[in-house]
């Protein structure tokens, strides 16, 4: 049975923006037909993915190209999380937008989803191309990497922020002398502001890197996202060392290397 508890985030098709699906609520009825048995592959530092192809058209090349991208991805999840997290990875392409939307709650405009279980792609992940689709995995990989210190209502902001840091390349944008962190309901309303929300949530993400460390952002992740966790003013003092006031500031008047 391949269903699952959604706790993670969607990648949208068309561009390396995620869609948040909302922490840890249940997807629709199990989809219950027998799935074929999945492909085993190694990963360099030892991991093994398990990769099922539903049915798509495609699908058997997708997995082939998700496969070439894996130890790409492993290592950035492994370079910024440490090595603490699951051996086996299972990678789902869904065989239509129906069973997508089954398996993992995903929407006609979303390319993959992480659940408590697997990560899952829709047919429409095929379109993708190289770089979109190293981003979606990588993004991907690191929900599915830091599910089980990720508490349900940590900050969007911040767990979307920290995906896109480790799955996107180049430098993200300065914040702007007006910047502000996304709202929950900036990073999952449709629209064109949904874009411009996950850029604001990876160049938060990318300033506490490059200002403070990134072991630091990797502490801010824990303390403000993880379960159990402070407030978000207690939080950014604690991993930080400074108020979220003059953090925000430094943020506003950054300017990427």
């Amino acid at each position: 049975m391949l269903g699952a508890e959604l706790i993670c985030a969607a990648f949208l098709v068309g561009g390396p923006h995620a869609a948040p699906t909302g922490p840890a609520v249940a997807a629709p009825t199990a989809y219950t037909a027998a799935a074929p048995a999945p492909r085993a592959v190694s990963t360099p530092d030892g991991r093994t993915a398990e990769l099922i192809d539903l049915g798509a058209p495609g699908g058997a090349a997708l997995l082939d190209r998700i496969t070439a991208e894996l130890p790409g991805a492993t290592r950035a999840v492994t370079g910024f999380w440490g090595v603490e997290w699951p051996r086996d990875i299972p990678i789902v392409v869904a065989g239509s937008a129906d069973q997508f939307a089954v398996l993992a709650g995903g929407g006609a405009d979303t390319a993959a989803t992480t659940t408590a279980e697997r990560i899952v792609f829709s047919p429409a992940a095929t379109a993708m191309n190289d770089n979109d689709l190293r981003t979606v995995l990588r993004h991907e990989l690191f929900h599915y990497a830091a599910r089980a210190d990720t508490a349900a209502d940590a900050p969007m902001w911040l767990t979307e922020g920290v995906a896109d840091f480790v799955g996107r390349t180049g430098p993200p944008g300065a914040g702007g002398a007006d910047a502000a962190l996304p709202t929950d309901a900036e990073l999952i309303s449709p629209g064109p502001g949904r874009s411009a929300a996950y850029d604001r949530a990876w160049s938060f993400a990318g300033y506490v890197a490059d200002s403070h460390g990134v072991d630091a952002l990797r502490a801010l992740y824990v303390a403000a996202g993880g379960p159990g966790h402070a407030d978000v003013e207690t939080a950014v003092r604690d991993a930080l060392g400074a108020g979220l006031p003059a953090v925000l500031d430094g943020w506003r008047h950054w300017h990427p290397r």
